[in-house]
């Protein structure tokens, strides 16, 4: 059996006063360091989630100025097409009108140009007519002979109109 002496009191006492002694000096100690240090790693954990959901929200600010990005992008580049087809357009239109002048004027052209061709052609025929006249004058002809020089001089006339004004 378990002998209880002087000797296993003072063991037990020594025991406990060593138990006491490194509760006191070590225990405690080393308790609140690894409090310490708990609570360390947990604000370490609560800034790295801080840190995540700032990401998260500076990602998230990232996309929507990209997106708005590239939505103004795309309207500076519907705007661009837009303008580049409505110069084209009015670049059209105003050939067009220059055609339609051209045009214009070289109708009037060509009239001015028959104008001058007829009056030219009437200033001949006078001067024909006047040498014709002469000529009959001059020879005194028979009436036959004047009807003949006279058709002679008329489709002498028409092929010299008719060739010269086409």
């Amino acid at each position: 059996m378990i002998e209880i002496n002087a000797t296993m009191i003072a063991q037990v006492l020594n025991f406990l006063i060593l138990a006491a002694i490194l509760r006191a000096l070590a225990y405690k100690p080393v308790a609140k360091m690894l409090k310490q240090r708990s609570d360390k790693i947990q604000a370490d954990i609560d800034k790295a989630d801080a840190d995540k959901k700032a990401a998260e929200e500076t990602l998230a600010q990232y996309k929507s100025q990209l997106a708005d990005a590239q939505r103004r992008a795309q309207e500076i580049v519907d705007k661009a097409e837009m303008t580049a087809r409505q110069e084209r357009e009015a670049l059209v239109a105003e050939t067009k009108k220059e055609i339609e002048r051209l045009k214009q004027n070289a109708q009037i052209e060509i009239q001015n140009e028959r104008n001058r061709a007829f009056e030219q052609m009437q200033k001949e025929i006078v001067t024909l007519s006047l040498a014709a006249a002469e000529k009959i004058v001059a020879k005194n002809l028979s009436s036959k002979e004047n009807d003949k020089l006279v058709s002679d001089f008329i489709s002498g006339l028409n092929e010299d109109m008719f060739n010269g004004v086409k």
